[in-house]
């Protein structure tokens, strides 16, 4: 990738990964195939973002409603989240990546929680791609989290609510350090964000796509992506127009 592309790429990728269940239920196949299939996609797209050099990548993996499905479909998302992140983190490894989880651990199993703590522990030197994981998250949960954190340093006299800036509320989230989003994609054509990510998108771009997520390409992320490099970005200002 030439100089020129390279900056014109997002800072960072979010992808809303919609659409297993209906991909096989349209094939007369149990949901958890459908979620197989979509660890597949996962495996492909972590890949295309690694070889253009996005350096942030973050997958809504499980959210924390994702909690109310079935026992049975609960269990086996799981076992998949344990074979991925078992899995590629070696991947991960050898092609310089950081893997990262943001969401609630309170609720995670305690070998789900060992997994995700050794897997940081063994890529957080890597400086290429940052790829997140969002499992057990949901951002009403996140961000009631940093106002109580705010409230409570306030309430203990170390910190002066009139002080309390954007910039120090986005330090108590679970994405700090990271660049909001620039690039919010959503698969299977619903129109919403579901709890991802509501304060850090609240200047991103949005794109939907009809396809369902495991049938979501190589070619549609770059399309995605070169989508995103020739919209004007404005962040709530008037870009005046230069008179010949």
């Amino acid at each position: 990738m030439t100089n020129e592309a390279q900056s014109r790429l997002p800072r960072h990728v979010a992808i809303i990964m919609d659409g297993n269940g209906r991909w096989a239920k349209k094939r007369l196949m149990p949901r958890a195939a459908g979620h197989v299939a979509g660890v597949s996609t996962v495996r492909m797209i972590v890949r295309a973002a690694n070889d253009i050099g996005l350096k942030n990548l973050t997958l809504y993996a499980f959210s924390s409603e994702n909690w109310k499905r079935p026992v049975t479909e609960v269990s086996h998302l799981m076992t998949l989240f344990r074979a991925y992140v078992r899995d590629d983190v070696t991947e991960l490894v050898r092609n310089n990546a950081r893997l990262r989880f943001i969401g609630n651990r309170s609720r995670a199993s305690a070998d789900i929680l060992a997994l995700m703590e050794e897997s940081e522990r063994r890529t957080e030197a890597n400086t290429g791609l940052n790829l997140t994981l969002a499992f057990d998250y949901g951002s009403q949960e996140e961000i009631v989290a940093a106002a109580r954190e705010l409230a409570l340093a306030a309430a203990r006299g170390e910190l002066n609510p009139d002080d309390i800036t954007k910039e120090l509320f986005a330090a108590r989230l679970s994405t700090a350090g990271t660049p909001d989003p620039d690039l919010v994609i959503r698969t299977s054509g619903e129109y919403r964000l579901s709890n991802f990510l509501l304060w850090q998108s609240a200047y991103a771009e949005f794109l939907f796509v009809d396809k369902l997520w495991p049938d979501f390409t190589r070619e549609d992320f770059l399309n995605a992506v070169n989508s995103y490099a020739r919209r004007e970005r404005r962040f709530g200002a008037v870009v005046e127009e230069t008179v010949a």
